[in-house]
């Protein structure tokens, strides 16, 4: 049987994950907790979609890197290595449009409220569900996805994608979002 050994020390260019050089245990794994006291919803992540149709605001929330919305940084997450992962916030009555990324899947976990999913392929496939408290869907690469809350109250859910910074999403060629500059 081997005996266990400290994580590498590591410097510049290691994994995000990586024990940084001379740090304690303590302040390493510090590093690594996010908690919902020092976090904020951000409205201005999507503020682009708001501003082209106010049924799309929704505000997410950071915990594990900056997810594939487009925001550069965030200096209050835990860095991503493999995936991100964050809260999102949906008023009722508003959407999430219909979005493709091309490198990762995306996982959507209802935590509560009541969302219409809408889920379609470039060649015309459709489907629809809705999801309720505890649902979990996992949308492969090349899937477009949107989302509806249905509900009469705020929906919240957890969004997971498969990658340290995703390729920024892209909609239908025939939706209003296709034609807006980032």
């Amino acid at each position: 049987m081997s005996t266990p050994t400290a994580p590498e020390k590591t410097n510049a260019g290691s994994p995000a994950w990586a024990r940084p050089a001379g740090a304690s245990f303590e302040d390493w794994m510090s590093t690594r907790i996010a908690r919902y006291a020092t976090r904020r919803y951000d409205w201005n992540a999507l503020k682009f979609q708001a501003d082209l149709d106010p049924k799309y605001r929704r505000a997410q929330m950071r915990y594990v890197g900056t997810g594939g919305t487009g925001v550069a940084s965030d200096m209050n997450t835990v860095p991503a290595e493999h995936f991100t992962f964050s809260t999102m916030v949906i008023p009722a009555g508003h959407e999430g449009p219909p979005h493709l990324h091309t490198d990762v899947e995306e996982v959507f976990f209802v935590i509560r409220g009541r969302l219409k999913l809408m889920l379609s392929t470039p060649e015309g496939d459709y489907f629809e569900t809705v999801m309720t408290d505890r649902d979990l869907v996992s949308v492969p690469p090349g899937v477009y996805r949107g989302e509806i809350n249905i509900g009469d109250e705020d929906a919240l859910m957890c969004v997971m994608l498969g990658a340290r910074k995703p390729i920024t999403p892209t909609y239908p060629p025939d939706h209003p979002l296709a034609g807006i500059e980032r």
